[in-house]
């Protein structure tokens, strides 16, 4: 409470007694949860938590009942038919059926006995090597749907946060990339071998390149011709999109008037065009497992597994910050292992999201999972009844409709800029990871591009941009003193702000940092003033010295003392505090000394430590900051710290304080230093470390830079009427 007296404020503060403080902090720290109750939280069961689990398990019974019929529906249907027929003819995710496929050509190579066997024993040698490797592929997607529905339940989905939005549009753009690549076979008709390992993706462009000549003319004419139309009705959506009741549904319609022409015009035998051709009918029997299988693919599923989930969890992301909705990566794990074992066991091939699938249904419209209910109902229905229909299609228009489709994940290189004037650190993230994932594949090249981003992490805080602050026109706020002009520092006042947590890789970047700032080092000030003490010590034995008022005279002229004498001396000597007590004069080392004696001069009597944003020390760091501030208070430097995660103790209460001069209107409460509850995280951290001494005690620490900096203008007698309290904001 602010009371005013006359021309005087005067502050009153409650005053608490040690023992009420005591009662009052066991109760608040009594209930500290230990694991058995963490445990007891997540084994208990309630009507709430089971409605929780329930609709993370069915998303679907949450957004169904709020469905927008009138709104949502016929886009939804438009979407659906059109990413459905794409979906009956082009089959799974590129990258990831190159991965399969290497992992059931590895295994059903002639050199693998367990193959051998396999096709030795089948009663039909024309199709047993199929049948092993459908059942290779197959026992791959179980597997792998069994290692995601494992991660989802036990939580693992938290491994997303490791994922940053620079990463993800590096990664999605750089898979689109790999899937463009994967489709220029199909569009220029050329036979190109599939590869997996780092370097794929050259090796599938030395391959293109020097076979260029075979290219099939028709088939490159169409799928430029269907790619000119494509990009210019989706300008026409893009353009027009609040006048059109849905998108056209370009994807459609060019899938019917190109199976329609090709069947018309008998494109596979006048123009050796590649087509769909015949498609298998019906459901296949659940497959038979090998245990041998298992073992051999258990790797390899595995990393499918995590690229599958890493590939949906990704192309999800920019589509959620796209339209505003919220992902969880545990029910996305959940979801696709489901889906997995349920395919896998049928014969399916493993699954995640298709970047082209994906794009076409959010062009044409998609709103809702119905769009992606009825995309399932068209594939069943053509797996069933009409897959004879698209048998004429050229399989290079299909490849057109999935790059036309890409253009969005592709335009994600101008994000390249954006970042760079936003932050180069997340520059350089999206910039390695597209080379990563690229050069290396998309499961090393992940892998790469999460352990290049935790370094990052590691630069940023090693080599933080620390700063001197000043007050911005006499107020309390506080701000680097290059970003404004009307600043006020008080004089023989500097403070210092480091903007990350200290700990062993950063210390000596911290001391050097703080060293430049202040424009001297305490350690090389504190060892010349006891060289110089020395010094003056064997001068005042020998009566050669006079105290004037300017300071210390040394009454005989050309006298020379040897440096080397000191300097023989033992360093621990020189390190410690410089102790006078046995003079009879004090010494001011700013004012004059003996012409033999040099000693820099000072003018910084307080500095304040701003660890506002310092999250956290270690031991290592500790050791080196309290050696520091041991520097800074022997050569007679008040060091204070704040900012830091610290709580007020009322165990010390100061006595009321009056402020030396009126200011306009009234003040905050003048600040004092306080002591530390030993109880305190932060506090109680440095007390276990032996931080506090004699020289280094609790009391360093306040609230704020301006509490800080009104008690030492209290303290050196300075009229707090420097600061314009009519520009501070309405806080206190």
């Amino acid at each position: 409470m602010i009371e005013h007296i006359g021309n005087r404020y005067i502050e009153n503060r409650p005053v608490y007694s040690a023992n009420a403080f005591q009662e009052e902090h066991k109760k608040k720290h009594r209930y500290h949860k230990t694991f058995l109750d963490h445990l007891k939280v997540c084994c208990s069961c309630s009507t709430q938590k089971a409605k929780r689990i329930a609709l993370s398990l069915l998303p679907i019974a949450s957004w169904l009942p709020a469905y927008r019929v009138k709104e949502w529906l016929l886009s939804d249907i438009v979407s659906g038919i059109s990413t459905g027929l794409v979906c009956v003819l082009q089959g799974p995710f590129p990258v990831l059926s190159i991965m399969v496929g290497a992992t059931v050509m590895r295994l059903s190579s002639m050199d693998n006995s367990d193959a051998m066997d396999f096709y030795n024993s089948s009663m039909s040698n024309n199709s047993a090597l199929d049948n092993y490797r459908v059942m290779v592929a197959a026992t791959v997607t179980v597997l792998s749907g069994i290692i995601q529905l494992l991660m989802g339940v036990l939580q693992v989905g938290f491994m997303v946060i490791y994922l940053s939005e620079s990463l993800i549009s590096g990664f999605t753009t750089a898979a689109a990339v790999h899937v463009l690549v994967s489709q220029l076979k199909f569009m220029l008709q050329l036979s190109v071998p599939s590869h997996t390992d780092p370097f794929s993706l050259f090796k599938i462009l030395n391959s293109i390149f020097t076979q260029i000549e075979k290219t099939n003319i028709a088939d490159l004419v169409t799928s430029l011709i269907i790619l000119f139309i494509l990009f210019v009705v989706k300008e026409i959506n893009q353009r027009y999109k609040a006048k059109l009741p849905v998108p056209i549904p370009i994807e459609l319609i060019m899938t019917v008037i190109a199976t329609g022409v090709s069947y018309g015009f008998d494109f596979e035998r006048r123009f050796n065009v590649t087509v769909i051709g015949k498609m298998p009918s019906g459901f296949e029997p659940p497959i038979t497992y090998d245990l041998e299988v298992i073992k051999g693919t258990i790797g390899d599923s595995f990393s499918i597994a995590i690229v599958g989930f890493a590939v949906a969890f990704s192309v999800a992301s920019v589509y959620s910050l796209k339209h505003d909705y919220a992902i969880d990566g545990n029910q996305e794990l959940i979801a696709l292992g489901v889906s997995n074992i349920f395919t896998g066991s049928f014969k399916g091939f493993a699954a995640s999201t298709a970047l082209s699938r994906s794009a076409i249904q959010e062009s044409t419209g998609g709103k809702t999972q119905v769009a992606g209910i009825l995309s399932a109902l068209i594939v069943l229905i053509f797996i069933e009844n009409l897959g004879f229909l698209l048998a004429p299609l050229q399989k290079s228009v299909l490849a057109a409709l999935a790059l036309g489709n890409l253009k969005g994940m592709l335009m994600q290189f101008t994000e390249i800029r954006r970042l760079w004037r936003k932050d180069k650190y997340d520059c350089l993230i999206w910039i390695m990871t597209f080379i990563f994932v690229t050069v290396l594949g998309l499961a090393l090249g992940l892998a790469a591009s999460v352990a290049f981003q935790l370094l990052t992490i590691v630069f940023r805080t090693q080599f933080p941009k620390c700063s001197t602050l000043a007050s911005v026109g006499r107020s309390n706020i506080y701000k680097n003193k290059k970003d404004y002009s009307d600043i006020y520092e008080p004089e023989g006042v500097k403070i210092f702000r480091c903007p990350s947590p200290i700990y062993f890789a950063n210390i000596n970047f911290f001391k050097q940092k703080l060293i430049d700032a202040v424009g001297f080092s305490p350690l090389r000030i504190l060892r010349k003033r006891n060289k110089a003490l020395k010094k003056i010590r064997k001068l005042q034995k020998q009566g050669l010295l006079q105290v004037t008022p300017k300071g210390l005279i040394c009454t005989v002229d050309g006298l020379k003392d040897s440096d080397e004498e000191l300097d023989n001396n033992q360093v621990e000597e020189l390190n410690q505090p410089v102790n006078t007590t046995d003079l009879p004069f004090q010494i001011d080392w700013n004012a004059h000394l003996p012409l033999n004696i040099a000693v820099p001069k000072i003018e910084l009597h307080s500095l304040i430590l701003d660890f506002s944003a310092v999250s956290f020390l270690d031991v290592s760091s500790m050791r080196g900051l309290k050696s520091i501030l041991q520097d800074f208070i022997r050569i007679k430097v008040d060091v204070y710290i704040v900012g830091a995660d610290v709580t007020p103790s009322p165990l010390t209460q100061l006595p009321k304080v009056e402020t030396l001069e009126p200011p306009l209107i009234s003040p905050p409460p003048l600040p004092s230093a306080f002591s530390q509850s030993p109880v305190d995280d932060f506090i109680e951290k440095l007390a276990r470390c032996e931080f506090f001494d004699d020289e280094v005690k609790d009391s360093i620490f306040f609230l704020t830079i301006h509490d800080a900096v009104l008690h030492i203008l209290m303290k050196k007698d300075y009229s707090t009427s420097k600061f314009n309290f009519n520009q501070v904001p309405a806080l206190w």
